[in-house]
């Protein structure tokens, strides 16, 4: 009886071994194109093209080192699927140029005035790549949908 459970024990000590051999954080990214972009959802690797970036905040003195400067900026940002506004703070704006092909890592859905945006916050990053090579699907905003948020009260 105690020779089993030594045993079940060596197995299951193996296999956690095994388990922490494997790092969870170098599995290949999946990519997510923008038509499957949903609301209250995160975890988004998307390859995009910036269509256009229009500055909407900046505030903060430049001349103090202490206080940073908050600059947010609305970017239309698409693929061969469709486009979405992205919310690029701070060091985000410079990389969204209209045209430049950035990926998204990480990246998540916020909600605003029942619309969606996209978003990359601390735990993602934005970087420049090469340029894509497809076409911005630009007839298909899915910041133009209105969602409505509806409580469902289970009976």
């Amino acid at each position: 009886m105690s020779s089993s459970a030594v045993q079940g024990g060596v197995e299951g000590g193996a296999a956690a071994a095994a388990a922490a051999v494997e790092k969870p954080g170098l599995r290949k990214p999946v990519f997510t194109k923008v038509e499957q972009l949903k609301p209250g959802t995160t975890g988004h690797t998307l390859t995009v093209k910036v269509v256009s970036s229009k500055t909407v905040l900046q505030k903060g003195r430049a001349a103090s080192a202490s206080l940073r400067q908050t600059r947010i900026a609305e970017c239309v940002v698409g693929d061969e699927t469709g486009t979405i506004v992205f919310t690029a703070r701070n060091e985000q704006v410079d990389m969204m140029t209209p045209g430049a092909t950035v990926i998204l890592r990480n990246a998540k859905i916020d909600m605003f005035k029942g619309s969606m945006r996209l978003a990359v916050d601390k735990w993602g990053r934005v970087e420049v790549s090469e340029p894509a090579k497809f076409v911005v699907k630009e007839d298909n905003n899915l910041s133009l949908v209105e969602y409505e948020l509806v409580n469902v009260v289970e009976e």
